[in-house]
């Protein structure tokens, strides 16, 4: 926990600097406390560093596309030339990010992760899949994730403008 406070700190700090007066100054630290609810509820003063970047590469600003990349890669196993995502890890990643609507009451149960990993995995005779099959089964907005598309459309929305005038 400490060391992934440290981490926010320096991330906030450097993001003050880029977007001035944007940032709020207890930014680390709403985050940190976020992030202790979600993955450390014992207090135990550990948090998995992949749970706290998957989670941070969910409710960040980015594209979905991007977030579906950054979880491959570091949910992923190298294998050779090329990099793969077990079924394992796939439930790793799954139940880390749940995590995110659990914090507010809205989690799923161990079961949905299992459907969601068997859909991601249907007709796959290997034990571990592509980064191209991953992406494909995350556009497809399976079930277990939908509030993340959701919530980017939701943030994509608040930058709209248009020149309409309501009655």
């Amino acid at each position: 926990v400490q060391q992934i406070s440290g981490m926010l700190m320096k991330l906030f700090q450097r993001a003050r600097l880029e977007k001035p007066g944007q940032v709020d100054p207890r930014a680390a630290e709403f985050t940190l406390s976020l992030l202790v609810a979600m993955y450390d509820r014992s207090g135990t003063g550990y948090i998995k560093t992949r749970s706290a970047a998957a989670a941070l590469i969910a409710l960040s600003g980015d594209t979905l596309l991007a977030k579906y990349r950054a979880f491959f890669q570091f949910y992923a196993v190298p294998d050779g030339n090329a990099a793969l995502i077990t079924r394992s890890a796939l439930r790793s990643l799954l139940t880390d990010l749940n995590q995110i609507p659990a914090t507010v009451g809205e989690g799923c149960t161990l079961s949905c992760v299992e459907m969601a990993t068997h859909s991601c995995f249907h007709g796959v005779l290997n034990s571990a899949i592509v980064e191209e099959k991953f992406l494909s089964w995350l556009r497809s907005e399976p079930t277990v994730l939908l509030w993340l598309p959701t919530c980017y459309r939701l943030s994509a929305t608040e930058m709209v403008s248009h020149q309409a005038r309501c009655r």
